[in-house]
């Protein structure tokens, strides 16, 4: 069947190593959509932080953000939105005190506070050039529990080694209260680098996208996702057609679906071209 929906992620996949959205990636993109194939993009990354790639890209588009607790359209209109409850936040944070230099707090704000921490290192190895560049979304409060006394956030995250945040979702994993949010992990093991989030029960890159597919109408079967890492399994799994990346985890690799080239071989534009344009002409 013809692909009327192409849904792919940001970093690794998109974005080439250097954090650059290729030419003949954004180039292909547009073709696609000018043949009317829906394009969505999908990250764990805020809406404000995904920012500077949307705006690479030439055509229209819609996007799912934090690992699938907000869809908004382009221009930044909030189409869905799941809240992690305060009191489920606080749980999470006083059950994992140890982790707490890694963690924060992310709310769905116009700019200021929408990423709070208990303390801010700026010069920190793993994390400061991501808190230099969003100085702006950025707050302090101490204790960390504090910021929530008001509305819901959409997530706790946890950043840090791949290590340490293995041991926290082991943590996380184990705890009473389990069953009221969903864990998604992000590893750059070259880096290593991982991001682990804390979201609303049953929120995942995978839910929002079969979420959004209905309200299109566009069935499962014309849906083509691309992606690279844990986060993105669950919506590999829904897509009727799922492509990993050359540059991807192994695990994924390993599930015998179709691997097109590494995000610094255009692999987004190799994978649209192979798998969906020669379906739509």
């Amino acid at each position: 069947m013809a692909v009327k929906l192409i849904a792919m992620d940001i970093d690794g996949t998109l974005l080439d190593s250097r954090g650059v959205v290729s030419e003949d990636n954004a180039r292909t993109i547009d073709e696609a959509e000018s043949r009317g194939i829906e394009i969505v993009i999908v990250t764990g990354r805020r809406f404000d932080f995904a920012r500077p790639v949307l705006d690479a890209l030439r055509c229209d588009f819609h996007v799912i953000v934090n690992n699938g607790a907000l869809i908004k359209s382009k221009d930044g209109r909030t189409h869905m939105r799941h809240l992690l409850p305060s009191g489920t936040a606080r749980q999470v944070l006083d059950a994992t005190r140890e982790f707490r230099p890694a963690a924060a707090v992310v709310f769905d704000s116009d700019r200021e506070r929408q990423v709070v921490m208990e303390q801010i290192d700026w010069e920190d190895p793993f994390r400061g050039g991501y808190f230099r560049r969003n100085r702006d979304y950025l707050a302090e409060v101490s204790p960390l529990t504090e910021c929530l006394g008001g509305a819901d956030p959409i997530q706790v995250m946890f950043t840090g080694q791949c290590r340490p945040m293995r041991a926290a979702m082991k943590s996380l994993e184990n705890l009473p209260i389990a069953i009221e949010y969903t864990l998604s992990l992000t590893e750059y093991l070259s880096r290593d680098f991982s991001i682990l989030d804390v979201l609303e029960r049953g929120v995942t890159k995978g839910a929002a996208l079969a979420d959004w597919a209905r309200r299109r109408g566009i069935p499962r079967e014309r849906v083509m996702a691309i992606g690279d890492n844990w986060n993105d399994r669950d919506m590999l799994e829904f897509a009727g057609l799922p492509v990993v990346m050359g540059n991807s985890i192994a695990e994924l690799k390993s599930l015998g679906w179709a691997v097109t080239l590494s995000n610094d071989q255009s692999g987004v534009a190799e994978a649209i071209r192979t798998y969906a344009l020669n379906g739509n002409s």
